[in-house]
């Protein structure tokens, strides 16, 4: 096994992320949206190019993985799917990795998947142990690569080092990441990550709606969105304004499109998601340009002061 291995995820420059595929409780899977929805999303996001889904065993309870192998009968066309495992606390036997892979391999009714993840770094099985399973996925060709989820750097730093004692490259950490959370740079994860060739995937990229202007106090995200970003809302605008001036420079992005690219700009692969074909879409012209490198810094900086306040 050699680092070239992990090459393929470098060369992707944003993914779909499949959690609101099958999700009732946060993304109201079933009401505001439905299986046919999803299946534009997902064949949209192929015709622009956009070739990696993102999704996982607990999206949905399974759901979102069973979409996908529906959708992948459908085309001809190669797909890279990445899914992962959620290490509960009553998982306390290393076997539970690969029985909840096949699993996973199952519902999407393929032979193996792109990129396998630890969902989580929950403390009560080792690292090391999690990834000996991880390595053991590879060899047996059940994953072509394997990365962690929402792993701080020391954590990350000690699956790299596991992983390398047999032989197995660290592939990609995903965190949260977005014009309203940077804690990766500030940490130094984001740095880290290029050090190593670990390609950073950012979730979440668009702060659950709150980067699309879309939200205002008056009208807030519903549920969870709402209370978790509420503070920040009355803190936007000028934010909002900036992404939009820099949006019209060129040709007329929107504010997704300008943090999207923001993210793509900072080295790191988006995840935005997609409920249908026009989300799809809108989310497909954040490629093919480029911000500025002043543009990228007047975004940190207006960022920043939303940040601070």
């Amino acid at each position: 096994m050699t680092e070239n291995t992990t090459k393929f995820l470098h060369a992707v420059e944003m993914g779909v992320g499949a959690w609101a595929w099958g999700d009732r409780i946060i993304w109201n899977y079933g009401g505001s949206y439905s299986d046919d929805d999803v299946r534009g999303a997902f064949e949209t996001s192929l015709k622009n190019g956009i070739r990696l889904v993102d999704t996982a065993e607990v999206y949905g309870r399974g759901r979102s993985e069973q979409l996908i192998g529906q959708f992948l009968k459908e085309i001809d066309q190669p797909v890279l799917l990445a899914t992962k495992f959620m290490p509960y606390p009553w998982r306390i036997f290393r076997r539970s990795l690969l029985r909840s892979l096949r699993n996973s391999l199952a519902r999407l009714d393929v032979e193996s998947v792109d990129l396998y993840q630890i969902h989580w770094p929950i403390p009560i099985v080792s690292i090391e142990t999690w990834m000996g399973e991880l390595a053991t996925a590879v060899k047996e060709g059940l994953a072509r690569t394997v990365g962690v989820s929402n792993y701080d750097q020391a954590q990350m730093l000690q699956a790299f080092s596991a992983l390398a004692r047999h032989d197995v490259p660290l592939a990609s950490n995903q965190v949260e990441y977005h014009l309203l959370d940077k804690k990766v740079e500030r940490n130094g994860l984001l740095a880290r990550c290029k050090e190593l060739d670990i390609r950073l995937i950012a979730y979440s990229p668009l702060a659950m709606g709150l980067l699309t202007g879309k939200y205002t106090v008056d009208s807030p995200p519903p549920g969870m969105r709402g209370r978790r970003y509420g503070r920040i809302l009355p803190k936007l605008p000028t934010l909002l304004k900036l992404m939009t001036q820099i949006g019209q420079d060129h040709g007329g992005k929107t504010n997704a499109q300008v943090a999207l690219n923001w993210i793509i700009c900072k080295g790191a692969m988006p995840i935005p998601g997609a409920k249908n074909a026009h989300q799809a879409e809108q989310n497909a012209g954040a490629l093919g340009w480029r911000l500025s490198d002043d543009e990228v810094a007047a975004l940190d900086e207006a960022s920043d002061q939303v940040l601070r306040e």
